[in-house]
């Protein structure tokens, strides 16, 4: 069923001229960079949702204490290259407390422990830049399909107007014009159009797609901050 259904393909691209071919291995590379970008940023969204349930239940269980959570990113495996956003999150807030908190020893040895409303402010801006850096790291290469919905249409309509030419073409070179040459001109025109929007309807679908799985993420992250913020001002608040 697959051969019968890229056999008119198959005949249009071997009956096209060079600038013919052109357009469809254009449109060949276009479709496996489609695919590729959104089987990756499929797995990476699924193993980030899976590393951050992981280290969102460990932080549940020592939320009491904060600032002292032992967890580390993981190190071998699949999930080794993937994204830990609430874990950088983690890792940024805990970082610019343990700095403030220092400071505070330094200046107030008695308040060091303390946290006053402009130290919370802080450590809220950076818990807020960690979150919008995690969520660009999200968004990565999602500008890839967005160009494939535009590009893919026109690259078919570049062959519906290329082989429409050069069917035109052959019948100005008289009334007894080749059918074949005709026909050829005709069946690229069709399988561009057709190739160009396979292409694009699965990388709009994608793009969406992971889109609205990157926006839930970025509220899981929220969601984790505030959590996070709550448990060092109720820890570490100044009286």
């Amino acid at each position: 069923m697959i051969l019968l259904a890229l056999n008119p393909f198959i005949t249009a691209y071997a009956q096209s001229d060079w600038f013919g071919k052109v357009i469809f291995w254009s449109l060949f590379i276009t479709s496996a960079i489609c695919w590729i970008v959104i089987v990756y940023k499929s797995w990476e969204l699924w193993a980030v949702k899976k590393l951050s349930s992981q280290f969102n239940a460990h932080f549940s269980e020592h939320k009491h204490d904060p600032l002292n959570i032992q967890c580390t990113r993981p190190m071998w495996g699949k999930l080794s290259d993937a994204p830990h956003p609430l874990f950088d999150i983690y890792r940024a807030t805990k970082q610019q407390t343990l700095q403030i908190l220092d400071c505070n020893l330094s200046i107030h040895s008695s308040e060091h422990n303390a946290l006053s409303s402009a130290d919370i402010e802080m450590i809220e801006a950076q818990t807020t830049l960690a979150i919008s850096s995690a969520s660009k790291q999200l968004e990565k290469n999602l500008f890839i399909l967005s160009t494939i919905v535009t590009l893919a249409p026109f690259l078919g309509l570049l062959g519906t107007v290329w082989g429409i030419l050069l069917t035109f073409a052959q019948l100005q070179s008289g009334f007894h014009a080749n059918n074949a040459a005709i026909l050829s001109g005709l069946s690229m025109a069709l399988a561009t159009t057709v190739a160009g929007l396979v292409i694009a309807i699965p990388a709009l679908i994608g793009h969406n797609c992971l889109k609205n799985a990157g926006r839930e993420q970025r509220r899981s992250m929220e969601e984790f901050a505030h959590m996070l913020l709550t448990s060092i001002e109720l820890q570490h608040r100044q009286r």
